[in-house]
């Protein structure tokens, strides 16, 4: 018998809108884990999993970014995406209050409020990548087009 997981927020958000997932799980203490540390773990390429951060931008307005664990966000870059002048990265203590999630298990999919969402444009190249499925040890594993569409999302060139 397979062993029954306790569904989160972004699987039960998946299974209702029929959007197919895989879930991958790998050890974790409490703390958030290093992506690459956890491409390592699920045995997959650091550029096929992705980070999602949160940033805000000028306006006061807050915008979500995923990209791959092995890159790092180009905020000149972000902000030209989103159309602001500028953004900057959320703090840490800001996150759980605004997303609902905790550093580590930050999901594009399901905050408690849906932010304007960009992924990294390589993503749209790839079949399937993997985010946070909202808790820090749990990925979920889908076609990015499928986020990117169910977030009203965008590709777009925000790395360095």
């Amino acid at each position: 018998m397979k062993n029954k997981m306790e569904k989160t927020n972004v699987m039960r958000i998946l299974d209702q809108k029929k959007i197919p997932y895989e879930i991958r799980t790998y050890p974790h203490g409490d703390e958030a884990v290093d992506g690459i540390e956890v491409a390592r773990l699920l045995e997959q390429d650091p550029k096929t999993v992705y980070k999602t951060l949160v940033a805000q931008g000028a306006s006061r307005q807050y915008y979500v970014f995923d990209i791959p664990v092995d890159a790092e966000l180009d905020l000149k870059k972000a902000a030209k995406a989103v159309g602001e002048k500028s953004v900057a990265m959320l703090h840490v203590k800001d996150l759980l209050p605004l997303t609902g999630y905790v550093r580590g298990g930050c999901s594009p999919i399901g905050m408690k409020k849906q932010f304007f969402t960009t992924f990294q444009v390589q993503a749209e190249e790839l079949n399937r990548v993997a985010v946070s499925a909202g808790k820090i040890g749990c990925q979920v594993i889908l076609d990015p087009k499928e986020i990117v569409k169910l977030v009203r999302g965008q590709f777009g060139d925000v790395i360095k």
